[in-house]
């Protein structure tokens, strides 16, 4: 057992509640702080994914050239809003520089070993009688239509078996015994059977009670407007209803993390990529497997009963509008793939939307900062935040026990950019 420490969370997300959840079976005491009422988070609504089969960052060759394409369709799976920001044009012209194979290629261990982690850390979150969230290893299915995305995804394929992640490349045959009803129209795929899914709903709700029972402290609806600093520490967290001071802090803001430390002076660039996400409660039909429908861009869950459709990711800064014409685009696709499955456009209200943290190489930040000796960050998990969320908070228990951790993060420096 470590040396008991009272330690603040900022930021009541998947993140947070992860870090405080391994923090809190340490013996330390934690206090989460967040703006928000904690009832709609940016893992809540999202696609449920665990996946080790996503070793490859956002920033990848070629990202750039398909970017630009889609920018001109409103219907398209991604796009970034032109506007002269400087914190903007500053994390694109670095998401230029890390979209090289160079990067890619040093990048994909890491990502590998922190997704395995968080994967087995799952498992074993899900035995918790306290935690029920429909935790599944089913394994994904990449879907392709065309020949040009299946010789793509079966590249893809190679460099995860040369990882150590098991893919199996399908013929369109394969795919229909994986989904006999459904039969979708595709040239072929890719399956990961060590990929699984859960219900991010009831994670996110149940581990909250079960932190909030075993004594974590959860303060909501509080603004953090900035820090004083004493002897090269953080000394006190400086909210819109009071100062809190701890020994050890760790932000967790997700989109919102570059402002919360602005007033410290800290370079964390991280843009905000909207997604947005449809469940069906009772579908007519369902799907055997988590599948990815790889030309679109759209994910699609089965958890526990329902059908989470998903899918975009739209840079246009800080704001929850809904796109709807996004949406639409997400809707239409489905039936491309599985023409049985015809889905109605929902109304604004049914569509939920999350900011996910993007930083401009694709990597998370996970670290200690070598400015503040008592500051920890973790964000910039882009689409990953739910799927590696047990594994950042076992590696922020580390930091903080100043153990050393057990995967390698040097590449997730939060220092990178300063």
């Amino acid at each position: 057992m470590s040396t008991q420490k009272e330690i603040i969370i900022v930021g009541g997300g998947v993140i947070g509640l992860c870090s405080a959840y391994y923090l809190n079976k340490e013996g330390h005491q934690v206090t989460i702080i967040d703006k928000s009422d904690m009832q709609n988070s940016c893992s809540i609504g999202n696609a449920g994914m665990i996946v080790p089969s996503h070793f490859i960052p956002l920033a990848a060759p070629g990202m750039i050239a398909q970017g630009i394409q889609w920018m001109f369709n409103s219907e398209s799976p991604f796009y970034v809003k032109p506007r002269f920001d400087f914190d903007f044009l500053s994390w694109g012209l670095k998401f230029y520089k890390a979209a090289n194979a160079s990067k890619v290629e040093r990048a994909m261990p890491a990502l590998r070993d922190i997704s395995l982690l968080s994967r087995r850390l799952f498992e074993e979150l899900s035995t918790e009688p306290e935690l029920k969230f429909a935790f599944e290893g089913k394994g994904l299915m990449m879907l392709c239509k065309s020949d040009q995305a299946l010789e793509e995804e079966a590249h893809v394929a190679q460099l995860s078996n040369e990882l150590g992640i098991e893919a199996q490349l399908l013929s369109r045959e394969e795919v229909w015994k994986k989904e006999p009803e459904l039969k979708p129209e595709v040239a072929g795929g890719v399956f990961f059977p060590g990929d699984a899914h859960c219900y991010p709903n009831a994670f996110v709700k149940h581990l909250q009670q079960v932190l909030q029972k075993r004594g974590v402290k959860i303060v909501q609806n509080t603004k953090v407007n900035g820090f004083t600093i004493k002897n090269a520490k953080v000394d006190a967290i400086i909210t819109d209803k009071e100062h809190f001071r701890a020994d050890e802090i760790i932000v967790a803001g997700g989109s919102w993390s570059p402002e919360i430390v602005k007033t410290l002076k800290l370079n964390i660039p991280v843009q905000a990529g909207k997604g947005y996400s449809i469940t069906l409660d009772q579908p007519v039909i369902n799907l055997n497997y988590p599948s990815i429908l790889c030309e679109a861009r759209v994910a699609m869950t089965p958890m526990a009963g329902k059908l989470r459709v998903g899918g975009t990711m739209e840079i246009a800064g800080i704001n929850t509008e809904i796109n709807m014409k996004r949406v639409g685009g997400i809707i239409k696709s489905v039936p491309d793939y599985f023409p049985s499955m015809m889905l109605q456009m929902p109304e604004p209200e049914q569509v939920w939307s999350g900011l996910r943290p993007c930083s401009p190489d694709g990597l998370p930040y996970i670290g200690r900062s070598e400015k503040y000796k008592n500051l920890i960050i973790a964000t910039g998990h882009a689409m990953m935040g739910l799927s590696l969320a047990p594994a950042t908070g076992l590696l922020i228990n580390s930091l903080v026990n100043k153990q050393s951790t057990c995967v390698n993060i040097d590449l997730f420096s939060p220092d990178r950019y300063n």
